[in-house]
C-alpha cells in the first residue's frame, strides 16, 4: 500500500526516475559494445582486417583508461567506490537479504570488475604482439621474442576469458528481465531508472537520494578527458 505522501507526490501511478548512469558511461559502454565486436569480427576475418582489429583494440585502451580514470572522478554510480563489493555484500545478496540497488548490484560489480580486467589484460598484451606476417604490436620492438611469445600466448588465450565474460553479462540481462521484470539495457539507454513508490521500500534511503550528475561540466570534463587519453595513445602507437 502507498502511503499518504507517496499519493500526493506520485499521482496516478506516476514512477519516480532517477538519473544513475550519466551520458559519458553510456556511451563509454556503447562505444567498446561497437570496439569489441569490431575487434572479433575483424580478427576472424584474418589478411588485411588484422589491421582493423589493432584499430579496435587501441579504442577499446583508450576507452578503458577513461573508464579507469572516470571510476574516481565521474558522477555517483560511475565511481567505483558506490559499487565495490565486499564478501557481507555478496553473501547478503546471493541470500536474499540486501536491498535493492540503483546500480550494480555485487555480482553484477565483480561482473564489471572481472570483464575490465580481462578486456585490460588483452589490449596491454595486444601492444606486444607480433604475428611476423602481418602485424607487429607498437611495443614488440622494446622487448625480446621470448616475451613477445610469452604474451602473444595469453593475448590469444585471453580471448576465451572475454567470450565467457560476455556470454555471461548477455545471460544476466536476459534473466533479469525475464525472471525478475528488471530491465537493464533501458537505463543504459536513457540514463534513467523508474522506481514505482510502491517498491521504494526495497532501496536504502540515501540511495534514493544519489542520483548521479550529468550536467554541462560533468560532459564538457569527460569530453576533454576522452581527448587527451585517444590523443596520448595516439602519441604513443604511432612513435
Amino acid at each position: 500500500m502507498l502511503s499518504l505522501r507517496q499519493k500526493l507526490l506520485y499521482p496516478l501511478g506516476m514512477k519516480k526516475i532517477i538519473r544513475i548512469w550519466d551520458l559519458p558511461i553510456r556511451l563509454f559502454h556503447w562505444l567498446l559494445v561497437l570496439c569489441i565486436a569490431g575487434s572479433l569480427i575483424s580478427i576472424n576475418l584474418g589478411g588485411n582486417a588484422i589491421q582493423w582489429h589493432a584499430y579496435f583494440g587501441y579504442s577499446v585502451l583508450t576507452l578503458l583508461i577513461f573508464r579507469i580514470i572516470w571510476g574516481f572522478i565521474g558522477s555517483t554510480h560511475a565511481r567505483f567506490a558506490s559499487f565495490m563489493p565486499s564478501r557481507e555484500s555478496i553473501l547478503n545478496y546471493l541470500q536474499g537479504k540486501s536491498p535493492r540497488f540503483l546500480g550494480h548490484n555485487p555480482i553484477g560489480a565483480l561482473s564489471v570488475f572481472a570483464l575490465l580486467f580481462a578486456l585490460s589484460v588483452q589490449v596491454v598484451t595486444g601492444l606486444f604482439v607480433d604475428d611476423e606476417i602481418a602485424f607487429q604490436g607498437p611495443l614488440a620492438k622494446y622487448v625480446s621474442n621470448s616475451v613477445v611469445s610469452f604474451l602473444s600466448q595469453i593475448h590469444e588465450g585471453n580471448q576465451g576469458v572475454i567470450y565467457i565474460l560476455i556470454t555471461i553479462h548477455i545471460a544476466a540481462i536476459w534473466y533479469y528481465n525475464k525472471f525478475k521484470g528488471e530491465n537493464l539495457i533501458k537505463p543504459m539507454i536513457s540514463g534513467d531508472k523508474e522506481i514505482d513508490p510502491s517498491e521504494e521500500a526495497k532501496y536504502l534511503p540515501a540511495d534514493l537520494g544519489r542520483a548521479s550528475k550529468d550536467g554541462a561540466l560533468q560532459r564538457g570534463l569527460a569530453l576533454l578527458l576522452l581527448s587527451v587519453i585517444a590523443v596520448t595513445v595516439g602519441y604513443f602507437i604511432s612513435r
